[in-house]
């Protein structure tokens, strides 16, 4: 009995240093409240049992996800001024890319694939901070474990996925455009978000999935097989995407 009081009492110590943490850490608090809300209102839109609207739940998970993105940089960049280094710091920040995102899809029709990143981002982010308040309770046991796994084994998948979903949205917005689904300015906006994408200094990974992605289709074109006129075509397409790519800072 006394064992358990001891435990009971560890626990609770453990769980008020936690919420202690987040009162007094109120941006981490209200990250981790944006993600869970942009995870769960992606879940709503792709399972419509929780009383909201496709429509609805799409929007607000494209919401929540801008608000994450502002408070990111709240915490990044130093306070807003009018000049050009400003601009100049706005423009490399990740989480600018993904406002910019959010903005983007948020004032469209909805286009399914655009939740998977911010959903992904959001379930990583999210068990990664998780993961933080488990450890500052001091007691990590199985959903520690789990949480752990997550960040530690399946980071890179889950960021390659992402990688990968940003270049593959490309194609779909420009058939969404040509379906009048999206207005015609998104495919030159969502061409701006990938350019910065890949200039990432922080993510490397649009890179490495634009190289592997080309070696794949270059290894395709080059087989026998291949009719010389797809080969061709094929060629010119990827000289097309390498000529609009964006130059990359040395770091």
């Amino acid at each position: 009995m006394a064992d358990n009081a001891d435990t009971s009492g560890q626990s609770a110590r453990g769980v008020g240093a936690a919420l202690s943490h987040l009162t007094h850490n109120k941006t981490e608090a209200a990250l981790l409240l944006t993600r869970a809300l942009t995870l769960f209102f992606t879940v709503a839109y792709l399972v419509p049992v929780f009383g909201v609207s496709s429509a609805a739940a799409y929007q607000k998970a494209l919401m929540a996800s801008a608000a994450t993105s502002a408070l990111r940089l709240h915490q990044r960049l130093p306070a807003f001024r009018l000049s050009r280094d400003f601009l100049a710091l706005l423009v490399v920040e990740d989480s600018a890319h993904y406002l910019l995102f959010a903005l983007l899809f948020a004032t469209n029709a909805p286009l399914t694939l655009a939740l998977l990143p911010i959903a992904l981002f959001a379930f990583l982010h999210f068990c990664a901070q998780s993961l933080a308040l488990v450890d500052r309770c001091g007691q990590r046991g199985a959903m520690g474990g789990a949480l752990s796994s997550v960040v530690e084994s399946y980071q890179r998948s889950i960021l390659q996925t992402v990688a990968l979903t940003e270049i593959m949205l490309m194609p779909a917005v420009v058939f969404a455009v040509l379906s009048g689904v999206v207005s015609i300015v998104a495919p030159f906006l969502y061409y701006r978000f990938v350019a910065l994408r890949y200039a990432s200094r922080r993510n490397p990974y649009s890179r490495q999935m634009f190289h592997e992605l080309r070696l794949s289709v270059q290894h395709l074109l080059y087989r026998p097989l291949c009719p010389q006129m797809v080969r061709n075509a094929g060629l010119s397409a990827i000289g097309l995407v390498e000529r609009l790519a964006p130059p990359v800072a040395s770091n």
